[in-house]
């Protein structure tokens, strides 16, 4: 075992890590003291850092996963499904993915992703349905999609299902009228986004065979680091760059994979921090660009902080880089994004922008004729454009024309993250054509991730939304909606949000995914 390192080349934020030191914001944070980040954050701080210490609190639920885990493979059930949004899902698939185990992730609504995992091996598998409060539309759907199969296809439901939850939650009080297999119950003073080693992140993790005892081991190791007052704190280091960053106006950290060993790291931290600073028109906006060899990495500009995961690039005069084992790495992370937040003078616990879009969501599907689209203004090929513009190409050259100076394009896709894939190919496309940060973010997941920082961070983003027609949708059991009325209000509700606040929004809606993809890559690659 090994503590997580910082590396730091072109950056010197030294002035911020001793005053850190002299104010002894390490040990105060490892001793859970609420009064860190001032008055109007106390009261929730109070209740939202059992996270601090859950490499010795979470020890007793090792046993509890590693005997449910046995009884399952015993009975022939070996596909684990996860149903979960935010923390909940990207924890889970950086802990599975890293140790190279099986674990199905669904943490959309695409009525043809929620399809292709309910046709998946469904007499092998287990349901595991994670939600703090209970009442996640996205989740509570997608549970009631799984039990309804389970039953059509014979199948006792509640034999397959376990529910990660708070107690009290309408979660938990479902699960033990159904009689569900198994109910684990967090620590309700861990916030969703700090909770990768709670039973949130240990439970789908270890059930689908992942060492969860050893991500325990290695962040116990990282604390003694993480709360020591020290200039060579990783933690503080890490926090004082973001927090330097901030004020001096480079308020994004662009994030790039570079041989850490550990997978979709990146995603996590993305929600992590965008959730947990960008708020009061403040914060860190994370750039998850994949690959170091990325051109949003390589050609981050003035307004932009390079890291690196898992050493430095030899070449790059500026540069952060992160590297250790992952409960180590996850540690550090929550550590450094609560110390920026003291830094930067935000509460790094709440998140008072993500109701935003799910109210609006939520309006449209209690009156479905607001669901509906208006009637689009243009038709070109197999793209709507909804917005300005004779064509698509026309539509989103207008719209990369109101980024501001110093601002980011975010490129947020409804879409089939598998069917879809190639969505996620017009962050690099467009990062080339526009020279700013462009993020990229899988609705509704992005919602509880970096939603957060569009609706209360630098108000400086502009919008391009995808959205896609249903071929064959899918009722939500038991609701008067279906999977792709869901996905449409989320989709409508959010940009409804945006474009409230006078940000630059275009949605394109594609009446034919395949080809309408292909056109909307074709016209990113365009200049006008």
């Amino acid at each position: 075992m090994s503590a997580p390192r910082v590396d730091l080349v072109g950056l010197s934020p030294r002035e911020l890590v001793d005053r850190q030191v002299a104010d002894r914001v390490a040990s105060r944070l490892g001793a859970a003291d609420p009064t860190l980040w001032g008055p109007d954050a106390e009261a929730e701080a109070r209740i939202r850092l059992g996270w601090v210490r859950l490499h010795e609190s979470s020890r007793p639920l090792l046993a509890e996963i590693e005997g449910l885990q046995a009884e399952l493979r015993a009975e022939g059930l070996d596909r684990i499904v996860l149903c979960g949004m935010g923390g909940s899902s990207l924890a889970p698939e950086v802990i599975t993915r890293t140790a190279g185990t099986d674990l199905t992730v669904l943490d959309t609504t695409d009525p043809g992703a929620v399809r292709r995992s309910l046709a998946d091996r469904l007499d092998r598998t287990v349901v595991v349905v994670s939600s703090k409060s209970g009442s996640t539309v996205e989740t509570d759907s997608q549970r009631r999609a799984f039990e309804a199969a389970f039953q059509a296809a014979g199948i006792d439901a509640p034999t397959r299902m376990v529910a990660v939850t708070d107690p009290g939650s309408q979660l938990a009080e479902h699960a033990e009228q159904a009689g569900w297999r198994r109910t684990f119950l967090a620590d309700s003073s861990v916030g969703g986004r700090f909770s990768a080693l709670t039973p949130f992140g240990l439970v789908p993790s270890g059930l689908a065979g992942a060492d969860v005892a050893a991500l325990l081991d290695d962040a116990a190791a990282a604390a003694d680091a993480v709360f020591l007052d020290d200039p060579a704190n990783p933690a503080l280091v890490l926090g004082a760059v973001m927090g330097a960053a901030h004020a001096s106006g480079r308020h994004k950290l662009v994030i790039g994979e570079h041989d850490s060993g550990v997978l979709s790291f990146g995603a996590w931290a993305e929600q992590l921090i965008a959730e947990s600073t960008g708020k009061l028109g403040r914060g860190v906006l994370p750039v998850d660009v994949g690959s170091v060899a990325a051109t949003g990495w390589l050609g981050a500009g003035q307004d932009a902080v390079r890291v690196a995961l898992g050493g430095p690039v030899e070449g790059v005069d500026e540069q952060v880089a992160t590297s250790g084992p992952l409960g180590g790495q996850l540690l550090l992370w929550e550590a450094a994004t609560a110390v920026a937040g003291r830094m930067i003078g935000i509460n790094p616990f709440d998140q008072p922008n993500v109701e935003d879009a799910k109210n609006a969501a939520r309006s449209m599907l209690d009156a479905p004729a607001a669901a509906e689209p208006d009637e689009p203004p243009t038709t070109d090929g197999a793209v709507e454009v909804h917005g300005p513009g004779a064509d698509a190409a026309g539509a989103l050259s207008h719209l990369l024309d109101r980024v501001p100076e110093g601002g980011y394009l975010a490129v947020l896709a409804y879409l089939d993250p598998v069917a879809d894939a190639t969505a996620a190919d017009l962050r690099e496309v467009l990062g080339r054509r526009l020279g700013r940060q462009v993020t990229f973010g899988w609705g509704p997941r992005y919602l509880h991730s970096t939603g957060q920082y569009h609706k209360g961070g630098h108000p400086d983003g502009a919008f391009l939304v995808l959205t896609g027609a249903v071929t064959e949708d899918l009722d939500v059991a038991g609701r008067p909606y279906t999977f792709g009325r869901l996905i449409a209000a989320q989709a409508a509700g959010d940009a409804g949000v945006l474009a409230g606040q006078g940000l630059p929004v275009l949605r394109l809606h594609l009446t034919d995914r395949t080809a309408g993809l292909r056109q909307v890559l074709a016209a990113a690659e365009a200049d006008r």
